[in-house]
């Protein structure tokens, strides 16, 4: 069974960066719509970028212009990089995989995707 295992949330002040990695346990990343969901307690989840078998990317309006997804099949290794974190980036962030869907953040978050435990970031103003 396939494995994710989140790292690298924790505390930053508004304007940081942070960078989140999830750990595959098998090769799926260049076979899964591989992506990042965030949740807030009460609230939808919220998709918030994915990076598609081919490479293609989709990042949120959200997040756009300063997340950006990228992946090591090699090392079985996905990330999110988050720059110019806000307050409202405050978040549990999951790893999430789904095969065979059209891979985009909306869908992906719209979906049950496998995913992991997941990792808080927590912004400060």
């Amino acid at each position: 069974q396939v494995q994710l295992v989140e790292s690298g949330g924790g505390s930053v002040q508004a304007g940081g960066s942070r960078r989140l990695s999830c750990q595959a346990s098998t090769h799926i990343l260049n076979k899964f719509c591989m992506g990042w969901i965030r949740q807030v307690p009460g609230k939808e989840r919220e998709g918030v970028a994915t990076i598609a078998t081919n490479g293609v990317t989709d990042v949120a309006a959200s997040v756009k212009g300063r997340f950006t997804i990228s992946k090591d099949p090699s090392k079985d290794r996905l990330y999110l990089h988050m720059n110019s974190l806000k307050p409202e980036d405050t978040a549990r962030y999951f790893c999430a995989a789904e095969f065979g869907i059209v891979c985009d953040s909306a869908v992906l978050a719209s979906r049950s995707p496998l995913r992991g435990r997941g990792t808080q970031v927590t912004v400060s103003s």
